[in-house]
């Protein structure tokens, strides 16, 4: 009976590292863009000039049924996949200029170079492209950049000091792209109880390369929902600019503050 024991034990880890060496069993791909001056609104000092105009890359996240991104690789708690590729950075070579512009690092002392390594270890690692960088980026990139999934498109709102209902923004996402996006929110003002927003993520069908969209399972995140219809709005800000001095070009921020 023992021999038995030993036998079925060693069967189980067998059965593990099969599933750990097939990869994590996510089950979608969350891409994730963030609006720059929501970032940088409470301090613009702190963040890179110029800031962005546009919406940026935070990451392509695989994640569970159930919306929770899957854990960052590790080789004892989440061997996701084998040997996943490190030191990735010359491997992406060929589309640093499309990094640069469409996926920064925003804050002051974050370099770029830091920010996709970290995007590498945190979620690359753990997708279907562990040994493939180049490809798992350039598939963000692709996403990011189709003016399908333009963000202020689909919202259907320019940047402005306009509250708008996040409900609404959401509707209007469903009804131009055919699904629900997760919406993200920041309260950067202190003093006040005025959401920003933050991100909003599309979320993607399992595949190489993602490209089939699907509904997020939850269309918004728990500080969006914290605050209590019909009060629960969100501002897109203008765009601010810093100039060498760290002086603020932005007529609204001084109302906001």
């Amino acid at each position: 009976m023992f021999v038995n024991q030993i036998l079925a034990f060693a069967a189980v880890v067998v059965v593990s590292l099969v599933v750990s060496a097939e990869g994590s069993e996510f089950a979608f791909y969350k891409l994730s863009l963030r609006w720059p001056t929501t970032l940088c609104i409470a301090a613009p000092q702190t963040c890179k000039s110029p800031i962005p105009d546009i919406f940026t890359i935070h990451g392509l996240w695989p994640t569970l049924k159930d919306g929770t991104n899957v854990p960052p690789y590790n080789p004892l708690t989440n061997n996701c996949n084998p040997n996943p590729a490190t030191n990735i950075v010359p491997k992406l070579a060929s589309i640093r200029p499309r990094l640069e512009k469409k996926w920064p690092a925003i804050a002051q002392g974050n370099t770029n170079e830091g920010f996709w390594e970290k995007e590498w270890e945190n979620h690359g690692k753990c997708s279907d492209y562990p040994q493939d960088p180049l490809t798992y980026f350039t598939s963000a990139l692709n996403l990011a950049e189709n003016s399908k999934y333009d963000p202020l498109k689909v919202l259907g709102v320019k940047p402005s000091d306009t509250a708008h209902d996040i409900e609404t923004l959401i509707q209007n996402v469903k009804r131009n792209v055919g699904f629900y996006p997760q919406i993200s929110c920041s309260m950067p003002i202190k003093g006040t109880k005025q959401l920003y927003l933050k991100e909003i993520r599309f979320c993607f069908t399992r595949g190489k390369p993602p490209s089939v969209l699907q509904n997020c399972p939850d269309d918004m995140d728990n500080l969006c929902r914290s605050v209590q219809p019909p009060q629960r709005t969100v501002k897109i800000p203008t765009p601010i600019t810093i100039n060498s001095a760290h002086n603020v070009t932005w007529e609204l921020l001084a109302s906001s503050a």
